[in-house]
């Protein structure tokens, strides 16, 4: 169970990546603004917020990564296990506030919710 769960803490992790990229790198691009539904105004007055919000992005993903690396590595898979838990967990966090404050942006919420939803399930099976 765990290494399946650790093969959907990767794609979460991968998927977290990607949207830094669009937050962070190309959010006054015209394919990232039909990815988001922004037009080109609000884009640019949203640029700094979604730079910010982007390298949150990268952040978990980076945890989820250590995480799994960490449990690759160890004879001990507590931290591995411990980092890959709290960076999937705070991803399904932040996809619930997102579903819950913003119910138009359900699509989103719910890619951004599955893999390290499915990720949290395993792993904890695996204990």
């Amino acid at each position: 169970m765990t290494a399946v769960g650790l093969v959907f803490a990767g794609l979460a992790a991968l998927l977290h990546v990607y949207i830094w990229v669009m937050e962070s790198l190309t959010w006054t691009s015209p394919r990232t603004r039909a990815t988001f539904g922004t037009s080109a105004e609000e884009a640019e007055a949203t640029k700094e917020l979604a730079f910010n919000q982007g390298f949150y992005n990268l952040f978990l993903a980076l945890i989820t990564a250590g995480g799994i690396v960490a449990h690759a590595a160890a004879d001990d898979d507590t931290v591995g296990v411990t980092l890959v838990l709290a960076g999937t967990g705070s991803m399904v966090a932040a996809a619930l506030v997102l579903l819950i404050s913003s119910p138009d942006k359900a699509r989103a919420a719910i890619t951004q919710l599955a893999f390290p939803a499915v990720a949290v399930v395993l792993v904890a099976l695996g204990l």
